[in-house]
């Protein structure tokens, strides 16, 4: 059931209570976040699929806003944004200096900012004070310098919600791609490619696929690691000495999954409508068919928590941050789906 929770704002604005609150995380406060939560928050899309809470920094938003020339005002602490002065909720879970804030430099203080933002996130949506929580992107070697232990927003998130079992999945409009490892060295993912990471992987899309997909029969593709899959080992054994026996104990449970399939064309063939996702074993196999098909338009998924949670497609990008360029449609895809896994969690 969405949270029903209603705040004098959601009064003021008559929004729709059926809609799921979707916590918004600003992400790297010098990264490009601010600037496409603003461009999504003027967006009447936005309030016609969620009830927004934005954690991140009032100060820097506003300041940003004026900066681009966006109408956004503070009136008596709430702020409202754009010519049809929508009020989204903003809650200010960082105050930095707007004198000393330079988009595209990262400091210390911006980056536990960051942090800040995507523990209150966690602790809202745990609660049951959000229904899914969508994060803008965060800068892993910014975050390394003040000792941020985890490799991104996934394994973090795993950690806050205290989950062993996680996948994370990347989807657009016509594939879902899923990641048996994911943020390591090429050596490291060919050793994490085993049959207990690969069984888990298929388990966890599997069970995603029929609860927040509303997929009732999944057709589960897995993709090899060697070249044409192996080529009944001439290539590589890692297709039959690990890869098919996880297949097989996936199918033991009754889910209907294929291969190994050739990498190079096992995407193409999940394009076309033959399988409802695709495993791949590593970060980039997986990644770059997806953002070749629709960068700036796919989505994050961590599938296993117990909460939602999806995110933007794309990096902090520093070089274009602050320049008013910045392409809201990655946060505005990863709040759709946000919003229908929501949705369908309750159906």
């Amino acid at each position: 059931m969405y949270c029903q929770f209603q705040t004098p704002l959601h009064r003021d604005l008559g929004l729709n209570m059926s809609l799921p609150h979707i916590a918004i995380t600003m992400g790297d406060p010098v990264g490009v976040g601010p600037e496409i939560i603003l461009k999504a928050l003027v967006k009447d899309e936005i309030y016609s699929l969620c009830i927004p809470h934005i954690l991140g920094d009032k100060g820097i938003l506003i300041s940003l806003a004026r900066r681009l020339s966006m109408s956004c005002e503070d009136e008596g602490g709430k702020v409202s944004i754009g010519y049809k002065k929508r009020k989204p909720f903003i809650d200010s879970i960082s105050y930095l200096d707007v004198s000393k804030h330079r988009f595209g430099h990262p400091s210390d203080a911006s980056s536990r900012a960051a942090v800040k933002y995507i523990e209150e996130g966690a602790r809202l949506a745990l609660s049951g004070d959000v229904d899914a929580i969508v994060t803008c992107p965060i800068n892993k070697e910014a975050l390394s310098m003040i000792g941020f232990s985890f490799p991104g927003h996934t394994e973090f998130l795993a950690h806050l919600t205290d989950t062993d079992d996680y996948v994370m999945m990347m989807a657009n409009a016509g594939l879902r791609v899923s990641l048996v490892t994911i943020h390591c060295s090429i050596r490291d993912a060919i050793d994490g490619v085993t049959v207990q990471n690969i069984l888990k992987t298929i388990r966890i899309t599997y069970s995603a696929l029929k609860t927040s997909f509303s997929i009732n029969s999944p057709r589960i593709a897995v993709a090899g690691i060697n070249p044409h899959a192996g080529e009944g080992g001439l290539f590589g054994d890692e297709e039959s000495q690990i890869i098919l026996p996880a297949i097989e104990k996936a199918r033991t449970l009754g889910i209907d999954a294929s291969g190994p399939l050739p990498p190079d064309t096992v995407f193409y063939r999940a394009r076309k409508g033959e399988f409802d996702a695709v495993i791949a074993m590593y970060h980039d196999q997986g990644l770059i068919p997806i953002k070749l098909l629709s960068f700036g338009g796919a989505v994050n998924i961590t599938l296993g928590l117990p909460i939602i949670r999806t995110s933007v497609d794309h990096g902090t990008a520093y070089d274009i941050a602050g320049k008013g360029v910045a392409d809201e449609s990655s946060l505005i895809e990863a709040v759709r789906l946000a919003a229908q896994m929501a949705l369908n969690k309750t159906i």
